[in-house]
């Protein structure tokens, strides 16, 4: 045994023994081992046959020469990892000189690797960004839903779980706790053209940012109104000869309904109206399916395909003038004009919002007034009902009412104003509208058009006039806009604030949103267009005013977009 130890000692020193040398070496000192009778006992306490015998079977030991990586001694190989790290597994078979390592050839290099990794793991802390991952949904989605819109709107593009979670009926209800109010301005121009953008601003951030919208390119004088979270652009006009500008002299009404959905980013249309607007005026109602208009709506279209008693459907006494309907809408309406002569506050809702048995906010869009396809003014409106995806018509304005210039929703009824400051209300539940006398209309100044607001159940009107001789504390202003409320059991208008700008824009937009009064004001002076936004907090005794941003959007816009501008506001 001496003998053959020796002169494998002897084999293994040498630097150019091959593999299969060695291998074979390997298998003759196992059968002489096994020969002798010696079976499994230690050779100097280091070499086991049965651990040689053992891996020799996967491919024979790997045997650790010391050799550089940079193969100085030319041999071409490797340098072994039992001389470094050797220390890191065990068993090794040899001497300290020679070492012959008990796996197949590369086999301890991996599993040294493969428990080194696994110590590291359980030794070093797992990152953050790998623990998100094992994050419950309800963790998440409470992380998610209080991030800002534009934040929420980048970490849609993370993963489509994320987007998923974040586009939930569920996620949208937790989110109106964390929702901040959203500026969008529509119907700018810049450079002479309609190019569609949307300017909105994040008030919590006091950021503007751009939209682009290639839907509403070229189309100007268009309607906008909000109904829950979605806002939609009703009519307005478009150039047949320079399309993309703003240019009366060939131009086309339009009947289409566009709905913008700022969460989503989407555009989709809804069913047109039955007659082409422009400039129209806009009111979103309360309602609930048993209402009358939809009841009688229903019981027409019931009435309309009746079979006779011949058994076929009439045709020709069908009313295709609607003679009957008018004549009965006439009579409805002079009976409530006369009732309304003897109890004046009869009609008026005692309740904010309209009872719903199912508890189901339901609304309906309102539409009356505007230019025609001819640009002249019209006295009808129409009712849009988002459910059923359906205009109905309503009853046409009293003859000498005039031009409806400003509209708004209050108690379930819709009130329009007139340039003649006439003030008359549609009653939705019995489908007809009403004149209101005031004592007295308040004061205003030839070429602003009072704008009627509903907030917080209180029907408020801003109107222009000129300042009294006792509150000229500044020289420079002239003229003031005022804040006056209709007292609806009196029928009385009183002064409850005063806006603290000049009245520059005579086109100014004002719009309510959750017991706030939003308006934007934009006019061109020294040859530059300046836009101021400003709010007033109606639930506060003081009604004051303050501004919102003094960043100016509009230095980079037409000064045509003064009049063709129009806004909404949403809580996003």
């Amino acid at each position: 045994m001496v003998v053959g130890e020796s002169s494998l000692q002897r084999e293994f020193e040498d630097l150019n023994v091959s593999r299969c040398l060695v291998r074979s070496v390997s298998q003759k000192f196992k059968k002489k081992s096994f020969k002798e009778g010696e079976g499994e006992e230690k050779i100097e306490g280091r070499v086991s046959t049965k651990c040689l015998g053992f891996y020799g079977r996967a491919g024979g030991c790997k045997v650790g020469v010391d050799t550089t990586e940079e193969f100085e001694d030319g041999s071409g190989r490797r340098k072994s990892n039992a001389g470094e790290e050797g220390k890191r597994y065990q068993p090794i078979c040899g001497s300290e000189d020679i070492r012959v390592d008990c796996f197949s050839y590369g086999a301890a290099e991996r599993i040294w690797k493969k428990n080194s990794r696994k110590d590291k793991a359980a030794e070093e802390p797992t990152p953050n960004n790998i623990m998100e991952f094992f994050l419950p949904d309800e963790i998440l989605e409470l992380c998610l839903v209080r991030l800002p819109m534009t934040t929420l709107m980048t970490a849609r593009l993370v993963c489509k779980k994320w987007r998923c979670l974040t586009s939930t009926g569920r996620f949208v209800r937790m989110r109106r706790e964390y929702q901040t109010p959203w500026l969008f301005l529509f119907g700018v121009i810049k450079d002479g053209y309609c190019s569609g953008h949307i300017h909105a601003l994040d008030t919590s951030l006091d950021q503007w940012h751009k939209i682009n919208c290639d839907i509403l390119r070229g189309r100007f004088q268009f309607s906008v109104a909000t109904v829950g979270e979605d806002v939609y652009v009703v009519g307005g006009c478009s150039s047949l000869m320079n399309f993309g500008r703003v240019d009366k002299r060939s131009f086309k009404t339009h009947k289409g309904v566009l709905v913008f959905s700022p969460v989503a980013r989407s555009w989709r249309k809804v069913a047109p109206m039955k007659s082409a607007r422009s400039s129209s005026i806009l009111g979103v109602l309360e309602i609930n399916s048993n209402s009358a208009i939809f009841r009688s709506q229903k019981d027409r279209h019931d009435h309309r395909f009746t079979r006779t008693r011949v058994g076929g459907i009439s045709d020709v006494y069908e009313d295709p003038h609607r003679l009957s309907v008018r004549r009965q809408l006439e009579d409805a309406q002079s009976e409530v004009s006369i009732e309304h002569a003897r109890n004046p506050y009869k009609f008026l809702k005692s309740e904010c919002t309209l009872s719903n048995p199912k508890g189901v906010r339901r609304f309906a869009l309102i539409v009356v007034g505007g230019l025609g396809s001819w640009d002249e003014p019209l006295d009808s409106g129409e009712i849009y009902d988002p459910v059923t995806n359906k205009w109905i018509d309503i009853g046409r304005l009293p003859g000498d009412f005039g031009i409806v210039c400003s509209g708004a929703a209050c108690k379930g009824l819709f009130y329009v104003c007139s340039e003649s400051d006439k003030l008359a209300a549609y009653d939705l539940e019995r489908c007809t509208w009403f004149g209101i006398q005031t004592s007295q209309s308040p004061p205003r100044l030839h070429e602003y058009y009072p704008k009627l607001i509903s907030c917080c159940c209180r029907l408020l009107m801003l109107s222009v006039s000129w300042c009294e001789q006792d509150d000229l504390s500044d020289l420079r202003k002239k003229a003031v806009r005022k804040l006056y409320e209709l007292d609806l059991a009196k029928l009385k208008w009183k002064e409850v604030s005063k806006h603290p700008d000049a009245p520059m824009d005579w086109n100014a937009v004002f719009v309510e949103d959750r017991g706030k009064v939003y308006g934007v004001e934009m006019f061109k002076i020294f040859g530059q267009v300046l836009d101021f936004l400003t709010v007033c907090e109606v639930t506060d005794l003081r009604l004051q005013w303050s501004r919102i941003s003094r960043k100016h959007m509009a230095h980079e816009l037409d000064a045509s977009s003064c009049v063709t501008k129009s806004m909404a506001v949403l809580h996003l």
